[in-house]
Protein backbone atom coordinates (compact mmCIF):
# COMPACT_ATOMS: atom_id res chain seq x y z
CA UNK A 1 0.00 0.00 0.00
CA UNK A 2 1.44 3.29 -1.09
CA UNK A 3 2.83 5.38 1.72
CA UNK A 4 1.84 2.86 4.40
CA UNK A 5 4.26 0.65 6.32
CA UNK A 6 2.56 -2.42 7.72
CA UNK A 7 5.44 -3.52 9.96
CA UNK A 8 7.09 -1.74 12.85
CA UNK A 9 10.19 0.23 12.03
CA UNK A 10 12.09 -0.42 15.23
CA UNK A 11 15.07 1.48 13.84
CA UNK A 12 13.13 4.47 15.19
CA UNK A 13 14.64 3.19 18.43
CA UNK A 14 17.80 1.21 17.56
CA UNK A 15 19.42 -0.39 14.51
CA UNK A 16 19.74 -3.82 16.17
CA UNK A 17 20.77 -5.44 19.44
CA UNK A 18 24.40 -4.49 18.81
CA UNK A 19 23.69 -0.80 18.31
CA UNK A 20 26.22 1.05 20.54
CA UNK A 21 23.56 3.69 21.20
CA UNK A 22 21.81 1.23 23.52
CA UNK A 23 24.62 1.28 26.02
CA UNK A 24 25.13 5.02 25.54
CA UNK A 25 21.47 5.63 26.36
CA UNK A 26 21.68 3.40 29.41
CA UNK A 27 24.75 5.28 30.63
CA UNK A 28 23.05 8.63 29.99
CA UNK A 29 20.02 7.53 32.00
CA UNK A 30 22.10 6.10 34.82
CA UNK A 31 24.21 9.28 34.96
CA UNK A 32 21.08 11.43 35.12
CA UNK A 33 19.48 9.37 37.88
CA UNK A 34 22.66 9.13 39.92
CA UNK A 35 23.26 12.85 39.36
CA UNK A 36 19.83 13.67 40.76
CA UNK A 37 20.54 11.44 43.77
CA UNK A 38 23.93 13.07 44.38
CA UNK A 39 22.39 16.55 44.24
CA UNK A 40 19.43 15.96 46.55
CA UNK A 41 19.85 12.84 48.66
CA UNK A 42 22.10 14.25 51.35
CA UNK A 43 20.44 17.65 51.61
CA UNK A 44 16.78 18.16 52.30
CA UNK A 45 16.68 21.93 52.25
CA UNK A 46 14.12 21.68 49.44
CA UNK A 47 11.62 20.22 51.91
CA UNK A 48 11.53 23.51 53.78
CA UNK A 49 11.54 25.98 50.90
CA UNK A 50 9.00 26.16 48.07
CA UNK A 51 11.44 27.75 45.61
CA UNK A 52 14.03 25.02 46.23
CA UNK A 53 11.34 22.35 45.95
CA UNK A 54 10.21 23.81 42.62
CA UNK A 55 13.80 23.56 41.35
CA UNK A 56 14.08 19.97 42.62
CA UNK A 57 10.82 19.06 40.89
CA UNK A 58 12.07 20.57 37.63
CA UNK A 59 15.19 18.42 37.91
CA UNK A 60 13.05 15.39 38.75
CA UNK A 61 10.86 16.11 35.73
CA UNK A 62 13.99 16.14 33.57
CA UNK A 63 14.42 12.43 34.32
CA UNK A 64 11.26 11.80 32.27
CA UNK A 65 13.13 13.01 29.19
CA UNK A 66 16.30 10.88 29.32
CA UNK A 67 14.63 7.83 27.76
CA UNK A 68 15.19 5.40 30.61
CA UNK A 69 12.61 3.04 29.06
CA UNK A 70 14.04 3.07 25.53
CA UNK A 71 16.31 -0.04 25.64
CA UNK A 72 13.70 -2.06 27.53
CA UNK A 73 10.95 -0.97 25.10
CA UNK A 74 13.04 -1.90 22.05
CA UNK A 75 13.62 -5.46 23.20
CA UNK A 76 10.05 -5.85 24.50
CA UNK A 77 8.69 -4.84 21.08
CA UNK A 78 11.01 -7.32 19.40
CA UNK A 79 9.85 -10.06 21.73
CA UNK A 80 6.20 -9.21 21.02
CA UNK A 81 6.88 -9.55 17.30
CA UNK A 82 8.55 -12.92 17.80
CA UNK A 83 8.16 -14.88 21.04
CA UNK A 84 11.03 -17.12 19.83
CA UNK A 85 13.49 -14.21 19.85
CA UNK A 86 15.74 -15.46 22.66
CA UNK A 87 18.01 -12.41 22.53
CA UNK A 88 15.06 -10.09 23.05
CA UNK A 89 13.68 -12.24 25.87
CA UNK A 90 16.98 -12.21 27.75
CA UNK A 91 17.52 -8.51 27.20
CA UNK A 92 14.04 -7.66 28.48
CA UNK A 93 14.87 -9.28 31.82
CA UNK A 94 18.31 -7.65 31.95
CA UNK A 95 17.02 -4.18 31.16
CA UNK A 96 14.11 -4.52 33.52
CA UNK A 97 16.65 -5.06 36.30
CA UNK A 98 18.70 -2.01 35.28
CA UNK A 99 15.50 0.00 35.07
CA UNK A 100 14.63 -0.95 38.64
CA UNK A 101 18.13 -0.01 39.79
CA UNK A 102 17.72 3.46 38.30
CA UNK A 103 14.39 3.88 40.04
CA UNK A 104 15.98 2.77 43.30
CA UNK A 105 18.54 5.56 42.99
CA UNK A 106 15.80 8.21 43.27
CA UNK A 107 13.44 6.48 45.69
CA UNK A 108 14.65 8.76 48.45
CA UNK A 109 12.80 11.67 46.79
CA UNK A 110 9.43 9.93 46.96
CA UNK A 111 10.12 8.91 50.56
CA UNK A 112 11.20 12.45 51.48
CA UNK A 113 8.01 13.98 50.05
CA UNK A 114 5.94 11.37 51.88
CA UNK A 115 7.62 12.29 55.17
CA UNK A 116 6.44 15.90 55.09
CA UNK A 117 4.03 16.79 57.90
CA UNK A 118 0.48 17.54 56.80
CA UNK A 119 0.67 21.25 57.56
CA UNK A 120 3.73 21.58 55.32
CA UNK A 121 1.97 19.56 52.59
CA UNK A 122 -0.92 22.02 52.68
CA UNK A 123 1.46 24.99 52.44
CA UNK A 124 3.09 23.53 49.34
CA UNK A 125 -0.26 22.69 47.74
CA UNK A 126 -1.33 26.34 48.13
CA UNK A 127 1.97 27.74 46.81
CA UNK A 128 1.84 29.74 43.56
CA UNK A 129 5.44 28.83 42.78
CA UNK A 130 4.57 25.14 43.02
CA UNK A 131 1.29 25.46 41.12
CA UNK A 132 2.64 23.65 37.99
CA UNK A 133 3.45 20.66 40.21
CA UNK A 134 0.33 20.77 42.38
CA UNK A 135 -1.35 17.65 41.05
CA UNK A 136 1.91 15.70 41.18
CA UNK A 137 2.29 16.70 44.82
CA UNK A 138 -1.32 15.79 45.56
CA UNK A 139 -0.64 12.28 44.24
CA UNK A 140 2.64 12.04 46.15
CA UNK A 141 0.96 13.10 49.38
CA UNK A 142 -1.93 10.68 48.79
CA UNK A 143 0.67 7.89 48.56
CA UNK A 144 2.42 9.11 51.72
CA UNK A 145 0.70 6.82 54.21
CA UNK A 146 1.51 3.82 51.99
CA UNK A 147 5.19 4.71 51.53
CA UNK A 148 7.80 2.74 53.45
CA UNK A 149 11.29 3.78 54.47
CA UNK A 150 13.88 4.22 51.72
CA UNK A 151 15.69 0.90 52.42
CA UNK A 152 12.34 -0.92 52.54
CA UNK A 153 11.23 0.67 49.28
CA UNK A 154 14.44 -0.44 47.59
CA UNK A 155 13.93 -3.99 48.78
CA UNK A 156 10.31 -3.98 47.56
CA UNK A 157 11.42 -2.64 44.19
CA UNK A 158 14.11 -5.27 43.73
CA UNK A 159 11.91 -8.11 44.99
CA UNK A 160 9.27 -7.29 42.38
CA UNK A 161 11.15 -9.35 39.79
CA UNK A 162 11.41 -12.70 41.62
CA UNK A 163 8.22 -12.35 43.67
CA UNK A 164 5.96 -11.30 40.80
CA UNK A 165 7.37 -10.70 37.31
CA UNK A 166 9.24 -14.00 36.87
CA UNK A 167 6.26 -15.98 38.17
CA UNK A 168 3.95 -14.33 35.65
CA UNK A 169 6.45 -14.66 32.80
CA UNK A 170 6.96 -18.32 33.65
CA UNK A 171 3.23 -19.00 33.41
CA UNK A 172 3.00 -17.10 30.12
CA UNK A 173 5.88 -19.14 28.66
CA UNK A 174 4.28 -22.41 29.72
CA UNK A 175 0.91 -21.42 28.27
CA UNK A 176 2.52 -20.28 25.00
CA UNK A 177 4.25 -23.66 24.63
CA UNK A 178 0.96 -25.58 24.62
CA UNK A 179 -0.14 -26.87 21.22
CA UNK A 180 -3.69 -27.88 20.35
CA UNK A 181 -4.15 -30.37 17.49
CA UNK A 182 -6.78 -29.05 15.10
CA UNK A 183 -7.56 -29.89 11.46
CA UNK A 184 -4.07 -31.22 10.69
CA UNK A 185 -2.52 -28.19 12.39
CA UNK A 186 -1.17 -27.34 15.80
CA UNK A 187 -2.60 -24.18 17.31
CA UNK A 188 -1.46 -22.16 20.29
CA UNK A 189 -4.13 -21.42 22.88
CA UNK A 190 -4.30 -17.85 21.57
CA UNK A 191 -4.69 -18.98 17.96
CA UNK A 192 -7.48 -21.33 19.00
CA UNK A 193 -9.21 -18.42 20.73
CA UNK A 194 -9.08 -16.31 17.58
CA UNK A 195 -10.94 -18.84 15.43
CA UNK A 196 -13.38 -20.50 17.81
CA UNK A 197 -16.17 -17.91 17.56
CA UNK A 198 -16.43 -18.41 13.79
CA UNK A 199 -16.72 -22.21 13.92
CA UNK A 200 -19.92 -24.29 13.61
CA UNK A 201 -21.43 -25.43 16.92
CA UNK A 202 -19.96 -28.94 16.88
CA UNK A 203 -16.46 -27.70 16.04
CA UNK A 204 -16.80 -24.89 18.57
CA UNK A 205 -17.52 -27.32 21.38
CA UNK A 206 -14.76 -29.68 20.22
CA UNK A 207 -12.10 -26.98 20.07
CA UNK A 208 -13.32 -25.49 23.36
CA UNK A 209 -12.86 -28.87 25.02
CA UNK A 210 -9.30 -29.01 23.68
CA UNK A 211 -8.52 -25.49 24.91
CA UNK A 212 -9.81 -26.38 28.36
CA UNK A 213 -7.73 -29.57 28.35
CA UNK A 214 -4.60 -27.61 27.44
CA UNK A 215 -5.29 -25.15 30.25
CA UNK A 216 -5.96 -27.94 32.72
CA UNK A 217 -2.71 -29.63 31.66
CA UNK A 218 -0.61 -26.68 32.88
CA UNK A 219 -2.91 -25.57 35.70
CA UNK A 220 -0.60 -27.05 38.33
CA UNK A 221 1.88 -24.25 37.62
CA UNK A 222 -0.77 -21.53 37.27
CA UNK A 223 -2.16 -22.62 40.65
CA UNK A 224 1.22 -22.02 42.30
CA UNK A 225 1.86 -18.85 40.31
CA UNK A 226 -1.48 -17.21 41.11
CA UNK A 227 -1.32 -18.14 44.78
CA UNK A 228 2.23 -16.79 44.98
CA UNK A 229 1.54 -13.41 43.39
CA UNK A 230 -1.71 -12.93 45.35
CA UNK A 231 0.03 -13.78 48.63
CA UNK A 232 2.87 -11.46 47.69
CA UNK A 233 0.29 -8.72 47.18
CA UNK A 234 -1.24 -9.51 50.57
CA UNK A 235 2.17 -9.03 52.21
CA UNK A 236 2.83 -5.78 50.36
CA UNK A 237 -0.67 -4.42 51.03
CA UNK A 238 -0.22 -5.21 54.71
CA UNK A 239 3.13 -3.44 54.87
CA UNK A 240 1.73 -0.42 53.03
CA UNK A 241 -1.56 -0.35 54.99
CA UNK A 242 -3.91 -0.62 52.04
CA UNK A 243 -7.40 -1.23 53.35
CA UNK A 244 -8.82 -3.32 50.49
CA UNK A 245 -7.23 -5.58 47.85
CA UNK A 246 -8.11 -3.10 45.08
CA UNK A 247 -7.11 0.08 46.94
CA UNK A 248 -3.57 0.23 45.54
CA UNK A 249 -4.82 -0.17 41.95
CA UNK A 250 -7.48 2.52 42.33
CA UNK A 251 -4.94 4.90 43.86
CA UNK A 252 -2.40 4.12 41.11
CA UNK A 253 -5.05 4.79 38.44
CA UNK A 254 -5.88 8.01 40.34
CA UNK A 255 -9.55 7.19 40.68
CA UNK A 256 -11.52 7.49 43.90
CA UNK A 257 -12.61 4.37 45.77
CA UNK A 258 -16.22 5.57 45.86
CA UNK A 259 -16.33 5.96 42.05
CA UNK A 260 -15.09 2.42 41.47
CA UNK A 261 -17.35 0.95 44.13
CA UNK A 262 -20.39 2.67 42.59
CA UNK A 263 -19.35 1.32 39.18
CA UNK A 264 -18.96 -2.27 40.40
CA UNK A 265 -22.19 -2.21 42.40
CA UNK A 266 -24.22 -0.68 39.56
CA UNK A 267 -22.96 -3.07 36.89
CA UNK A 268 -23.40 -6.10 39.17
CA UNK A 269 -26.96 -5.01 39.96
CA UNK A 270 -27.69 -4.93 36.22
CA UNK A 271 -26.32 -8.35 35.21
CA UNK A 272 -29.91 -9.10 34.11
CA UNK A 273 -29.22 -6.99 30.99
CA UNK A 274 -26.50 -9.46 29.99
CA UNK A 275 -28.90 -12.31 30.77
CA UNK A 276 -31.46 -10.73 28.45
CA UNK A 277 -28.93 -10.49 25.62
CA UNK A 278 -27.76 -14.09 25.97
CA UNK A 279 -31.36 -15.35 26.01
CA UNK A 280 -31.83 -13.60 22.66
CA UNK A 281 -28.50 -14.96 21.41
CA UNK A 282 -29.50 -18.52 22.27
CA UNK A 283 -32.66 -18.03 20.22
CA UNK A 284 -30.66 -16.63 17.29
CA UNK A 285 -28.32 -19.64 17.41
CA UNK A 286 -31.26 -22.04 17.72
CA UNK A 287 -29.96 -23.50 20.99
CA UNK A 288 -31.81 -24.48 24.18
CA UNK A 289 -28.69 -23.82 26.25
CA UNK A 290 -25.44 -22.06 25.48
CA UNK A 291 -22.06 -23.55 26.33
CA UNK A 292 -19.27 -21.27 27.51
CA UNK A 293 -17.74 -21.34 24.02
CA UNK A 294 -20.97 -20.00 22.51
CA UNK A 295 -20.40 -16.74 24.40
CA UNK A 296 -18.77 -14.97 21.45
CA UNK A 297 -20.19 -17.18 18.71
CA UNK A 298 -20.99 -15.40 15.47
CA UNK A 299 -24.63 -15.19 14.44
CA UNK A 300 -23.54 -14.43 10.89
CA UNK A 301 -20.99 -12.44 8.99
CA UNK A 302 -21.12 -9.22 7.07
CA UNK A 303 -20.83 -10.29 3.48
CA UNK A 304 -18.13 -7.85 2.63
CA UNK A 305 -14.50 -8.44 3.41
CA UNK A 306 -12.61 -5.35 4.49
CA UNK A 307 -8.97 -5.53 3.38
CA UNK A 308 -6.59 -3.38 5.37
CA UNK A 309 -6.40 -0.61 2.77
CA UNK A 310 -10.21 -0.38 2.83
CA UNK A 311 -10.22 -0.47 6.63
CA UNK A 312 -7.75 2.41 6.63
CA UNK A 313 -9.99 4.40 4.24
CA UNK A 314 -13.09 3.83 6.40
CA UNK A 315 -11.26 4.78 9.57
CA UNK A 316 -9.71 7.81 7.95
CA UNK A 317 -13.10 9.05 6.70
CA UNK A 318 -14.55 8.71 10.20
CA UNK A 319 -11.64 10.61 11.73
CA UNK A 320 -11.79 13.32 9.06
CA UNK A 321 -15.30 14.24 10.19
CA UNK A 322 -13.95 14.85 13.65
CA UNK A 323 -11.08 17.01 12.48
CA UNK A 324 -8.07 17.19 10.12
CA UNK A 325 -5.59 16.97 12.99
CA UNK A 326 -6.78 13.40 13.57
CA UNK A 327 -6.37 12.27 9.96
CA UNK A 328 -2.92 13.87 9.84
CA UNK A 329 -1.88 12.00 12.98
CA UNK A 330 -3.39 8.77 11.64
CA UNK A 331 -1.49 9.10 8.36
CA UNK A 332 1.76 9.78 10.20
CA UNK A 333 1.50 6.69 12.41
CA UNK A 334 0.87 4.52 9.34
CA UNK A 335 3.59 5.99 7.15
CA UNK A 336 6.23 6.16 9.87
CA UNK A 337 6.35 2.45 10.68
CA UNK A 338 4.59 2.80 14.03
CA UNK A 339 1.80 0.27 13.30
CA UNK A 340 2.46 -3.47 12.95
CA UNK A 341 -0.59 -4.73 11.11
CA UNK A 342 -0.86 -8.41 10.20
CA UNK A 343 -0.78 -11.69 12.18
CA UNK A 344 2.47 -13.65 12.04
CA UNK A 345 3.73 -16.86 13.56
CA UNK A 346 4.96 -16.28 17.14
CA UNK A 347 3.67 -12.69 17.17
CA UNK A 348 1.95 -11.41 20.31
CA UNK A 349 -1.79 -11.89 20.09
CA UNK A 350 -4.51 -9.25 20.24
CA UNK A 351 -3.79 -5.57 19.90
CA UNK A 352 -2.29 -2.77 21.97
CA UNK A 353 -0.91 0.74 21.88
CA UNK A 354 2.36 1.38 23.70
CA UNK A 355 3.47 4.87 24.59
CA UNK A 356 6.26 6.30 26.72
CA UNK A 357 6.68 10.07 27.25
CA UNK A 358 10.06 10.31 25.47
CA UNK A 359 9.54 7.65 22.76
CA UNK A 360 7.47 7.18 19.58
CA UNK A 361 4.09 5.54 20.09
CA UNK A 362 3.76 2.02 18.66
CA UNK A 363 0.51 0.21 17.80
CA UNK A 364 0.30 -3.57 17.43
CA UNK A 365 -2.58 -5.17 15.49
CA UNK A 366 -3.45 -8.63 14.19
CA UNK A 367 -5.61 -7.42 11.32
CA UNK A 368 -7.85 -9.79 9.38
CA UNK A 369 -10.26 -8.48 6.72
CA UNK A 370 -13.40 -8.01 8.81
CA UNK A 371 -15.40 -5.33 10.57
CA UNK A 372 -14.05 -6.23 14.02
CA UNK A 373 -10.50 -5.55 12.89
CA UNK A 374 -11.55 -2.13 11.62
CA UNK A 375 -13.05 -1.41 15.04
CA UNK A 376 -9.84 -2.57 16.69
CA UNK A 377 -7.82 -0.26 14.45
CA UNK A 378 -9.98 2.68 15.55
CA UNK A 379 -9.75 1.56 19.18
CA UNK A 380 -5.94 1.49 19.21
CA UNK A 381 -5.71 4.76 17.31
CA UNK A 382 -7.82 6.32 20.06
CA UNK A 383 -5.05 5.35 22.46
CA UNK A 384 -2.46 6.74 20.04
CA UNK A 385 -4.29 10.08 19.71
CA UNK A 386 -4.51 10.32 23.48
CA UNK A 387 -0.76 9.80 23.72
CA UNK A 388 -0.02 12.29 20.92
CA UNK A 389 -2.12 15.17 22.27
CA UNK A 390 -0.94 14.63 25.83
CA UNK A 391 2.71 14.60 24.76
CA UNK A 392 2.26 17.76 22.72
CA UNK A 393 0.26 19.77 25.25
CA UNK A 394 1.49 18.69 28.68
CA UNK A 395 4.77 19.16 30.43
CA UNK A 396 6.80 15.92 30.75
CA UNK A 397 5.54 15.22 34.26
CA UNK A 398 1.95 15.00 32.98
CA UNK A 399 2.41 13.56 29.48
CA UNK A 400 1.47 10.07 30.56
CA UNK A 401 -2.11 9.23 31.50
CA UNK A 402 -3.76 6.71 33.76
CA UNK A 403 -5.38 3.49 32.61
CA UNK A 404 -8.79 4.83 33.65
CA UNK A 405 -8.66 7.66 31.11
CA UNK A 406 -6.85 5.62 28.44
CA UNK A 407 -9.76 3.22 27.98
CA UNK A 408 -12.11 6.16 27.41
CA UNK A 409 -10.11 7.48 24.46
CA UNK A 410 -9.95 4.11 22.71
CA UNK A 411 -13.65 3.29 22.98
CA UNK A 412 -14.63 6.80 21.92
CA UNK A 413 -12.96 6.49 18.52
CA UNK A 414 -14.38 3.01 18.08
CA UNK A 415 -17.82 4.66 18.23
CA UNK A 416 -16.92 7.03 15.38
CA UNK A 417 -15.98 4.15 13.09
CA UNK A 418 -19.00 2.02 14.02
CA UNK A 419 -21.41 4.76 12.97
CA UNK A 420 -19.38 5.38 9.81
CA UNK A 421 -19.87 1.78 8.72
CA UNK A 422 -23.28 0.94 10.21
CA UNK A 423 -25.34 3.29 8.05
CA UNK A 424 -23.95 1.70 4.88
CA UNK A 425 -24.83 -1.89 5.83
CA UNK A 426 -27.70 -3.97 4.53
CA UNK A 427 -30.52 -4.89 6.94
CA UNK A 428 -29.00 -8.34 7.48
CA UNK A 429 -25.55 -6.92 8.06
CA UNK A 430 -26.93 -4.35 10.52
CA UNK A 431 -28.28 -7.21 12.65
CA UNK A 432 -24.85 -8.85 12.72
CA UNK A 433 -23.00 -5.60 13.40
CA UNK A 434 -25.36 -4.51 16.18
CA UNK A 435 -25.25 -7.97 17.77
CA UNK A 436 -21.45 -7.81 17.72
CA UNK A 437 -21.45 -4.32 19.22
CA UNK A 438 -23.74 -5.37 22.08
CA UNK A 439 -21.65 -8.50 22.61
CA UNK A 440 -18.56 -6.30 22.84
CA UNK A 441 -20.25 -4.08 25.42
CA UNK A 442 -21.33 -7.11 27.45
CA UNK A 443 -17.72 -8.35 27.43
CA UNK A 444 -16.26 -4.94 28.24
CA UNK A 445 -18.69 -3.98 31.00
CA UNK A 446 -20.41 -7.00 32.52
CA UNK A 447 -17.75 -9.66 32.00
CA UNK A 448 -14.98 -7.43 33.32
CA UNK A 449 -16.94 -6.52 36.44
CA UNK A 450 -17.77 -10.20 37.01
CA UNK A 451 -14.00 -10.74 36.77
CA UNK A 452 -13.45 -7.91 39.29
CA UNK A 453 -15.85 -9.65 41.68
CA UNK A 454 -14.01 -12.94 41.12
CA UNK A 455 -10.67 -11.30 41.85
CA UNK A 456 -11.97 -9.70 45.01
CA UNK A 457 -13.26 -13.00 46.40
CA UNK A 458 -10.08 -14.78 45.26
CA UNK A 459 -7.85 -12.30 47.09
CA UNK A 460 -9.91 -12.30 50.28
CA UNK A 461 -10.12 -16.11 50.32
CA UNK A 462 -6.39 -16.65 49.72
CA UNK A 463 -5.64 -14.05 52.38
CA UNK A 464 -7.79 -15.99 54.82
CA UNK A 465 -6.87 -19.57 53.90
CA UNK A 466 -3.28 -19.10 52.74
CA UNK A 467 -3.83 -20.70 49.35
CA UNK A 468 -6.47 -22.21 47.08
CA UNK A 469 -6.26 -25.36 45.01
CA UNK A 470 -6.78 -25.12 41.28
CA UNK A 471 -10.10 -26.94 41.71
CA UNK A 472 -11.27 -24.29 44.18
CA UNK A 473 -10.17 -21.49 41.83
CA UNK A 474 -12.05 -23.19 38.98
CA UNK A 475 -15.26 -23.38 41.03
CA UNK A 476 -14.92 -19.75 42.07
CA UNK A 477 -14.35 -18.65 38.47
CA UNK A 478 -17.37 -20.55 37.18
CA UNK A 479 -19.63 -19.10 39.86
CA UNK A 480 -18.70 -15.52 39.00
CA UNK A 481 -18.87 -16.07 35.25
CA UNK A 482 -22.31 -17.64 35.68
CA UNK A 483 -23.44 -14.54 37.59
CA UNK A 484 -23.29 -12.40 34.46
CA UNK A 485 -23.87 -15.09 31.81
CA UNK A 486 -27.16 -16.10 33.43
CA UNK A 487 -29.58 -18.99 32.98
CA UNK A 488 -29.07 -19.26 29.21
CA UNK A 489 -25.72 -20.98 29.88
CA UNK A 490 -24.73 -24.42 31.04
CA UNK A 491 -21.12 -24.28 32.22
CA UNK A 492 -18.81 -27.27 32.54
CA UNK A 493 -16.30 -27.61 35.37
CA UNK A 494 -13.36 -27.26 32.97
CA UNK A 495 -14.60 -23.83 31.81
CA UNK A 496 -13.22 -22.42 35.04
CA UNK A 497 -9.66 -23.18 33.93
CA UNK A 498 -9.70 -19.90 32.02
CA UNK A 499 -7.90 -18.49 35.07
CA UNK A 500 -4.75 -20.14 33.71
CA UNK A 501 -4.25 -17.73 30.79
CA UNK A 502 -6.44 -14.73 31.71
CA UNK A 503 -3.59 -12.24 31.92
CA UNK A 504 -5.70 -9.46 33.44
CA UNK A 505 -5.91 -11.43 36.68
CA UNK A 506 -2.19 -10.79 37.12
CA UNK A 507 -2.71 -7.01 36.65
CA UNK A 508 -4.72 -6.88 39.82
CA UNK A 509 -8.19 -5.29 39.44
CA UNK A 510 -7.19 -3.66 36.15
CA UNK A 511 -10.42 -4.93 34.63
CA UNK A 512 -12.65 -2.25 36.14
CA UNK A 513 -10.99 0.31 33.85
CA UNK A 514 -12.58 -1.32 30.78
CA UNK A 515 -16.10 -0.89 32.12
CA UNK A 516 -15.33 2.62 33.35
CA UNK A 517 -13.82 3.55 29.99
CA UNK A 518 -16.71 2.35 27.85
CA UNK A 519 -19.39 3.99 29.99
CA UNK A 520 -17.59 7.35 30.04
CA UNK A 521 -16.73 7.23 26.34
CA UNK A 522 -20.36 6.52 25.47
CA UNK A 523 -21.37 9.62 27.40
CA UNK A 524 -18.74 11.73 25.62
CA UNK A 525 -19.86 10.41 22.25
CA UNK A 526 -23.54 11.13 22.96
CA UNK A 527 -22.54 14.65 24.00
CA UNK A 528 -20.72 15.12 20.68
CA UNK A 529 -23.56 13.67 18.57
CA UNK A 530 -26.02 16.03 20.23
CA UNK A 531 -23.72 19.04 19.84
CA UNK A 532 -20.58 18.98 17.67
CA UNK A 533 -19.22 21.90 19.69
CA UNK A 534 -18.43 19.26 22.32
CA UNK A 535 -15.38 18.40 20.18
CA UNK A 536 -13.52 21.09 22.11
CA UNK A 537 -14.24 19.24 25.37
CA UNK A 538 -13.10 15.95 23.86
CA UNK A 539 -9.82 17.44 22.63
CA UNK A 540 -9.40 18.99 26.07
CA UNK A 541 -9.74 15.52 27.61
CA UNK A 542 -7.34 13.96 25.08
CA UNK A 543 -4.81 16.69 25.87
CA UNK A 544 -5.10 16.45 29.66
CA UNK A 545 -2.65 13.58 30.05
CA UNK A 546 -2.15 12.92 33.74
CA UNK A 547 -2.59 16.52 34.85
CA UNK A 548 -5.57 15.75 37.08
CA UNK A 549 -7.66 12.87 38.40
CA UNK A 550 -10.01 11.09 35.97
CA UNK A 551 -12.94 12.39 38.00
CA UNK A 552 -11.78 16.00 37.58
CA UNK A 553 -10.74 15.62 33.94
CA UNK A 554 -14.21 14.37 33.02
CA UNK A 555 -15.93 16.93 35.22
CA UNK A 556 -14.19 19.61 33.15
CA UNK A 557 -15.73 17.95 30.06
CA UNK A 558 -19.20 18.11 31.62
CA UNK A 559 -19.44 14.50 32.85
CA UNK A 560 -19.92 13.75 36.54
CA UNK A 561 -18.67 10.22 37.15
CA UNK A 562 -18.99 10.79 40.90
CA UNK A 563 -22.76 10.70 40.53
CA UNK A 564 -23.88 7.10 41.23
CA UNK A 565 -26.68 7.56 38.66
CA UNK A 566 -24.14 8.21 35.89
CA UNK A 567 -23.22 4.53 35.47
CA UNK A 568 -26.87 3.49 35.58
CA UNK A 569 -27.65 5.79 32.64
CA UNK A 570 -24.74 4.43 30.63
CA UNK A 571 -25.72 0.84 31.21
CA UNK A 572 -29.26 1.47 30.05
CA UNK A 573 -27.88 2.38 26.61
CA UNK A 574 -27.10 -1.33 26.19
CA UNK A 575 -30.74 -2.11 26.91
CA UNK A 576 -31.66 0.38 24.17
CA UNK A 577 -29.31 -1.37 21.75
CA UNK A 578 -30.97 -4.71 22.57
CA UNK A 579 -34.36 -3.09 21.91
CA UNK A 580 -33.08 -1.94 18.51
CA UNK A 581 -31.71 -5.40 17.73
CA UNK A 582 -35.08 -6.96 18.51
CA UNK A 583 -36.79 -4.41 16.23
CA UNK A 584 -34.39 -5.20 13.38
CA UNK A 585 -35.03 -8.92 13.86
CA UNK A 586 -38.81 -8.41 13.69
CA UNK A 587 -38.47 -6.45 10.45
CA UNK A 588 -36.27 -9.19 8.97
CA UNK A 589 -38.92 -11.89 9.48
Amino acid sequence: MKGIKTTWDLTLLYANENDPQIEKDLKTAETAFLGFAKKYQNSQEYLANEALLARALEDYEGLYQVGIEKPYAYFKYRWDLNSQDRVAQQEVTRHEERYRNNLNAILFFQVALASLPKDRQQEFLKSKILEPFRYFLQCAFAQAKHTLSEPEEKIMNLMGLPSYSLWVKGNEKLVNLQKIPWKKKELSIFEAHTIIASLPKRDRDSLGTKINAARRHVSYFAESELNAVVLNKKIEDGLRHYEKPYSSTVLMYQNEDATVEHLVATVSKNFSIAHRFYKLKAKLLGLQKLSYWDRNAEIGKTKRKIPFEKGVAITRDAFSKFGPEFTEAFDHFLSNGQVDVFPKSHKHGGAYCSSYPSLPTFVLLNYVPDFNSVSTLAHEMGHAFHAKFSKERQRPLYQDHTIATAEVASTLFENFVFDEVFSSLSAEEKIVALHDRIMGSINTIFRQIACFNFELELHYTIREKGELSKEEIVALMNRHMKSYLGPAFSLQEDDGYQFVDWSHLRNFFYVYSYAFGELVSNALYEMYINDHAAKEKIVQFLSAGGSNSPENIFAAAGINVRDPKFFEMGIQKINSDIDLLEQLLKKAK
